[in-house]
């Protein structure tokens, strides 16, 4: 028996994520903070291996396992109905083999309910890219600034000044495996212009100038829940760290006065005549 199956209106889906369109995207963690971006019409939520950083508080993303990535991605995919769900391989998720990255990301589908991967690196992953297109799982590659890197690139260093050829050529070879799209991480924004319109597919720049075909930022960090100084690439368009830190002082001072709670806020036993 035949089934109609009717798609949510307005769904982001990988075909939608084109040229010819900008494209937002965002980290995101949680079920709460899922359906807010999905309200706000963010196009693509990443669950980021960022998690390590803003949620597990580590000093870069080399901790994150599969399985954090995997219970993450699942809140999220309880809070969104139009934005498309992507789950980030995390280190050494995809590097070991390709039939291991290829069991990893379809962990990362049948598990996570996530509707495609971003794997970090190019021409040394372009095998498993391609792999994983034929079998249909999508792909956003990652170049430039590879987070995952950070020891071989000794820091979160801009990429591109000496090596752009190499940048240029791992952009071409993610577009060449067969991903759908491809993040530009932590370069000049002239070598982003020049990658984007050498490309096909969509670029997503963060750290890589106005001229890529979208934008990506840590959800935590453009709504100023970071500490500390963000990077030069950040703009915070709230500060909620300040406006969660005094709501949260009043609350404590309220609790100290015995303003809170007030009658108002407390339940009562009606007595019985």
């Amino acid at each position: 028996m035949s089934q109609k199956i009717k798609l949510t209106e307005g769904k982001i889906t990988v075909p939608s994520i084109k040229k010819g369109r900008k494209i937002s995207a965002v980290t995101a963690y949680d079920f709460t903070f899922a359906e807010i971006v999905d309200e706000a019409g963010v196009d693509i939520v990443l669950v980021g291996d960022s998690l390590g950083s803003v949620i597990k508080g580590e000093k870069n993303t080399l901790s994150v396992t599969l399985d954090e990535v995997i219970y993450h991605t699942k809140a999220v995919s309880r809070g969104l109905k139009r934005s498309l769900l992507l789950a980030d391989m995390p280190f050494m998720s995809y590097q070991i083999s390709v039939e291991k990255g290829v069991e990893n990301c379809g962990r990362a589908l049948s598990e996570g309910f996530a509707e495609g991967v971003k794997i970090e690196g190019g021409i040394s992953v372009a095998s498993l890219i391609e792999r994983l297109s034929l079998i249909d799982i999508p792909v956003m590659g990652h170049v430039g600034l590879t987070p995952q890197s950070v020891h071989r690139m000794g820091g979160y260093k801009v990429q591109g000044k000496e090596n752009r050829k190499k940048i240029i050529d791992d952009a071409r070879a993610v577009q060449d495996s067969g991903a759908f799209s491809v993040v530009l991480e932590g370069i000049p924004s002239d070598l982003a212009e020049e990658i984007t319109d050498r490309l096909k597919i969509p670029t997503i720049g963060i750290g890589a100038g106005s001229k890529c075909d979208g934008q990506i930022l840590v959800l935590y960090d453009l709504l100023g829940l970071s500490g500390g100084t963000p990077p030069k690439f950040v703009r915070q368009f709230s500060n909620l760290r300040e406006a969660s830190t005094k709501a949260l002082k009043e609350y404590v001072e309220a609790v100290k006065n015995e303003n809170f709670p007030d009658s108002g806020e407390s339940y009562t036993l009606r007595k019985v005549q």
